[in-house]
C-alpha cells in the first residue's frame, strides 16, 4: 500500500507537467485486407541518452509500453494476423518484450489502460479521460494478453532521436516498423 501511495504522489506532481512538456503523438495507418489498421502512440526522445541504458531501467518482467505517456493503441477494422497470432477487430494497447538477450516481440493487449481522473483528480481536463498505464506493472494485465510475436531486430538508417513506428504496405499486409535509436524491429501483419 506504501508503494501505491508513492506512485499516486510522484504521479499527482509530475502530471501538471506531462500537460505542459508530453511527447507528441502521432497516428499512423495502413489497410490490410481492405481494412484500416491504425496505431496512435507518443514519441519519446533518447535525449542524450542511449536506448540500451533506458532499456536496462526496465522491471523485471522487461516490458515496455512502446511509447510515451497514454497508453499505445493499435486499432484494427478487420481481423489481422501479427507474427503468425490471430487478432480479432478491435482496439488494443500496444507493449514490446524487450528481453536481454534474444527477440524483442510486440504485444498486443485487451486491456485500455486507465482514466488520468481515475488517478488523480485534478487531472488537467484535455488529459483527463485519455487512457493511461496501469501503474502496477504488466503482470496485473498479463490475462489480458491477445497476441504475443517475436519481431526482427535491425538497424535504423538513419538512427532515430524519437521514438518511431511506420506501418508499409506489403501485399495485401503491411509491415510494422519501430526505430528508435540505431535500432529498428520490424513484424509483418496480413489479412
Amino acid at each position: 500500500m506504501r508503494n501505491f501511495a508513492l506512485i499516486v504522489g510522484a504521479l499527482a506532481l509530475s502530471v501538471p507537467a506531462l500537460a505542459q512538456d508530453r511527447a507528441p503523438r502521432e497516428t499512423i495507418s495502413a489497410s490490410v485486407g481492405g481494412k484500416k489498421v491504425s496505431i496512435d502512440y507518443g514519441r519519446p526522445a533518447l535525449k542524450g541518452r542511449t536506448l540500451d541504458s533506458l532499456i536496462a531501467q526496465l522491471p523485471e518482467e522487461r516490458i515496455w509500453r512502446a511509447g510515451e505517456d497514454q497508453v499505445t493503441t493499435l486499432t484494427t477494422e478487420g481481423a489481422i494476423t501479427i507474427g503468425g497470432k490471430k487478432v480479432p477487430a478491435g482496439k488494443y494497447s500496444v507493449y514490446v518484450h524487450a528481453p536481454a538477450t534474444g527477440d524483442w516481440s510486440l504485444i498486443l493487449n485487451s486491456d485500455a489502460g486507465i482514466a488520468l481522473i481515475k488517478l488523480w483528480d485534478k487531472a488537467p481536463a484535455n488529459l483527463a479521460n485519455e487512457p493511461w498505464p496501469h501503474l502496477e506493472g504488466y503482470s496485473n494485465i498479463a490475462a489480458k494478453e491477445v497476441a504475443r510475436a517475436a519481431m526482427k531486430a535491425g538497424a535504423a538508417a538513419p538512427p532515430a532521436e524519437l521514438f518511431t513506428m511506420k506501418l508499409a504496405a506489403k501485399g495485401t499486409g503491411a509491415t510494422l516498423t519501430l526505430s528508435w535509436g540505431a535500432k529498428s524491429w520490424a513484424i509483418d501483419i496480413l489479412p
